[in-house]
C-alpha cells in the first residue's frame, strides 16, 4: 500500500470525508499535515501543487488533488489500483 499525505486543518469537512473514504479503502495510516497549525507548510503546499485549498492528498509521489478529486478518482475506480501501487 502507498503511503498517503494530506495537507489539512483542524476543521475542514472535506479533509474528514476524504479521510474516511481513504480509511475506507483499507488505507490504516495518513501522514497529515496541518496547514493552519503551520502557516511555512501552507505556503509549502501551495509552491508544490499551485492550490491554496485543503485538503491537498497525496498517494505515493502522484498529486491526487482535493476531496472531489479524490472522489472522482475513486468513482472511476482508480483510487484502489492507485493505492496498490498501479
Amino acid at each position: 500500500m502507498q503511503t498517503v499525505k494530506m495537507y489539512t486543518t483542524a476543521v475542514c469537512p472535506y479533509c474528514i470525508q476524504a479521510k474516511r473514504l481513504l480509511q475506507s479503502r483499507g488505507v490504516a495510516a495518513i501522514e497529515e499535515v496541518r496547514v493552519d497549525a503551520n502557516p511555512q507548510e501552507r505556503l509549502r503546499m501551495m509552491e508544490i501543487t499551485g492550490r491554496r485549498t485543503v485538503p491537498q492528498i497525496f498517494i505515493g509521489s502522484t498529486h491526487v488533488g482535493g476531496c472531489d478529486d479524490l472522489m472522482a478518482l475513486d468513482g472511476k475506480g482508480g483510487l484502489v489500483p492507485l493505492l496498490n501501487g498501479a
